[in-house]
């Protein structure tokens, strides 16, 4: 195995190479440190307020695709064959301002200016992929970016206007992406990488049988996929996380298949690229999807880095749980499968060994009578953390409940089904009373405890109120149980 003890990639206009990295050194350091770009804000320092905000592109299946993502949480050695546009490369013809920026100008969207280049990258991303954006698709574009003292409708006017200050066609990133794919390419040389600063280890393993290799070799290594969870071990509890085996670069981990009975997601794939197939199967995912986070949160954020961090909390779990979701694990060249449920042994606690890692999830695709839907109560509607989550795979023939998968995070220390629940429903009539009776039984499954998102009784009592707003939702019809389309 050839070995590159360098990170390569491209900054702005710049190749960038790096022979000393550390595991936690993140790519916000690195601009605003480092090289002196100083536009990109830290705000947070745990990707809730989208003031770091840059693109990163990379290729992918012989496209460069550019996303928003946070760069106080982006550590640096995975940027290898990567391309990082900061705020400062956005200009436009003739060195005036750039669209994105003309338009926030002309409609007053900004005032004391700490969250705007976050902003504008977010509506830049936005403005290249969708020059002509919705209002709800410009809200969900910009989840991940806090204002204090502007207030959010000229924002929103600005990104409506972008478009009449210019065209994506005219922009850098159009004119230039032949070019830029080219010098990506040449990075992308399949090796092996190992970089280190002092005694800090970075490893980015040159594929997956090679990254199954380096974790028999180091299996105590912290796995990093989107650092959406690590990236605030670093920030916030100041952990040292070396070494480090990243993951989010191996494209064998970024695939996802859709076969006659399965979705089969790979443990890279993140929340954006996993919607749409998710969506396409049970429509009342992507709504539940877009709950998850910011945009550039779910950019970086993998499925398989969520389930694999075991947290009671986390949004996909329970929904991979009702599904009927088997996920393969693998150490070296052998795997084993189990139904996700099982992975989740106690809080804190997976069924995982040292030098094992998930490799893919599969979920099973709809059948016949199922009747299924996904809810997260949380005190802010968008990025937040669940207080609850529930989600529910109820199959009705007959008129008769003949299975049910009901599962909940946030309600015990492990992501968990209701069992209880589910045996009171299977057997029994398909009504509201044998509904309602099944929500009597949640105390037999869950005590769930009081922190600084709920409290016990809140918890329990917004659970069994979550059956009624199932039942009423499957019968259609103008009963008013959601908010928004």
């Amino acid at each position: 195995m050839t070995i590159r003890s360098e990170i390569r990639f491209v900054l702005n206009e710049r190749d960038i190479t790096l022979d000393k990295v550390g595991a936690g050194d993140t790519l916000l350091d690195f601009l605003r440190i480092d090289r002196r770009l100083t536009g990109s804000k830290e705000g947070c320092a745990e990707g809730d307020c989208g003031a770091c905000t840059v693109l990163v592109g990379r290729l992918q299946d012989g496209k460069l695709r550019y996303e928003p993502v946070n760069s106080c949480i982006r550590l640096t050695a995975s940027l290898d064959a990567c391309h990082v546009v900061s705020i400062e490369y956005l200009s436009g013809n003739g060195g005036k301002l750039h669209p994105v920026q003309q338009a926030m100008v002309e409609h007053h969207g900004s005032q004391c200016g700490f969250c705007t280049p976050g902003f504008v990258m977010s509506l830049y991303a936005l403005w290249m992929e969708n020059p002509d954006p919705t209002e709800t698709e410009i809200e969900t574009a910009l989840q991940g970016n806090l204002c204090r003292c502007t207030g959010y409708e000229p924002i929103i006017k600005a990104a409506k206007a972008a478009t009449t200050f210019g065209s994506p066609a005219e922009d850098a990133l159009s004119r230039e992406r032949e070019a830029i794919m080219a010098r990506l390419s040449t990075l992308q040389d399949g090796q092996r990488v190992e970089v280190s600063k002092g005694s800090s280890r970075c490893i980015l393993p040159a594929s997956v049988d090679d990254l199954a290799e380096v974790l028999v070799e180091t299996p105590t290594a912290t796995m990093v996929a989107g650092a959406t969870d690590v990236g605030l071990w670093v920030t916030k509890f100041l952990r040292d996380i070396s070494p480090v085996v990243f993951l989010g670069h191996l494209d064998e981990l970024r695939q996802l298949d859709v076969t006659d009975g399965v979705i089969r997601i790979g443990a890279g794939v993140s929340y954006t690229d996993s919607r749409a197939a998710m969506a396409a199967d049970y429509p009342h995912l992507g709504a539940f999807w877009d709950r998850i986070a910011g945009w550039q949160i779910r950019n970086m954020g993998t499925i398989g880095g969520n389930v694999a961090n075991g947290s009671p909390i986390g949004d996909t779990p329970p929904v991979l749980i009702a599904l009927g979701a088997v996920i393969t694990l693998r150490k070296g060249s052998n795997r084993r499968t189990m139904p996700i449920e099982e992975f989740f042994v106690d809080y804190g606690k997976q069924d995982i060994g040292e030098g094992e890692f998930l490799e893919s999830i599969d979920v099973p695709r709809p059948k016949s009578g199922e009747l299924q839907a996904a809810y997260k109560i949380s005190k802010r509607r968008d990025e937040d953390i669940s207080s609850v989550c529930a989600a529910f795979n109820v199959t009705v023939q007959d008129g008769k409940i003949t299975a049910a998968r009901i599962a909940f995070g946030g309600m015990a220390a492990t992501p968990k089904r209701a069992a209880s629940v589910e045996a009171a429903l299977v057997g029994a009539d398909w009504s509201e009373e044998t509904v309602m009776n099944a929500a009597a039984c949640l105390g037999e499954d869950f005590s769930p405890l009081t922190d600084w998102r709920a409290s016990s009784e809140y918890r329990l009592q917004v659970s069994k109120n979550l059956f009624r707003r199932f039942w009423l939702e499957q019968q259609g019809g103008d009963a008013p149980v959601r908010l928004s389309a």
